[in-house]
């Protein structure tokens, strides 16, 4: 156990009920932490299969079906994601605060969300125009081929946190 030291308002997350029973309790933030990646697989494993799809792989798979059916599975998948994430953070807030894997993991997730924001705003509303057995547009198949960069990256930046 490390000597809080850093912000102020990291050090006081630390010294929260939740911060210390997860830095104490000795199953508790292993739990967390599978809970967070059964989530991470869940969401990232879903928009790999859907990116795949826009990038040209099984083009008899509808588009639209492959949205209504994988994109739920991510989204639900944040309900795991978000919350243990959070709880793995407050317990290490101090070092998680200033380390560079986890800004950069930040940045990628919020870059992830604005891409898939921007897909369902622009090349998605036309896919009726290509949603069987025609490729994807470029808009689409760009957002596709950044959004399995981008989540790559995400986990990269999660492994690469115990090493800085």
């Amino acid at each position: 156990m490390h000597a809080a030291a850093g912000p102020a308002w990291a050090v006081w997350l630390e010294a929260t009920a939740v911060g210390i029973a997860m830095r104490q309790w000795l199953w508790l933030y292993p739990a967390v932490e599978i809970v967070h990646i059964v989530g991470f697989v869940v969401l990232v494993g879903a928009a790999f299969m859907f990116d795949l799809r826009l990038l040209g792989l099984a083009r008899a798979t509808p588009v639209s079906a492959l949205a209504d059916h994988l994109l739920r599975w991510a989204r639900l998948a944040l309900v795991l994601v978000v919350p243990s994430g959070t709880l793995m953070f407050v317990a290490h807030a101090t070092e998680m605060s200033s380390n560079p894997a986890f800004r950069v993991k930040l940045v990628l997730i919020a870059a992830a969300l604005v891409n898939a924001g921007l897909f369902h705003r622009w090349p998605f509303r036309a896919v009726g125009d290509w949603d069987t057995e025609l490729a994807a547009p470029l808009p689409a198949r760009l957002a596709g081929a950044l959004s399995i960069a981008l989540w790559t990256g995400v986990i990269a930046c999660g492994r690469l946190l115990a090493y800085f």
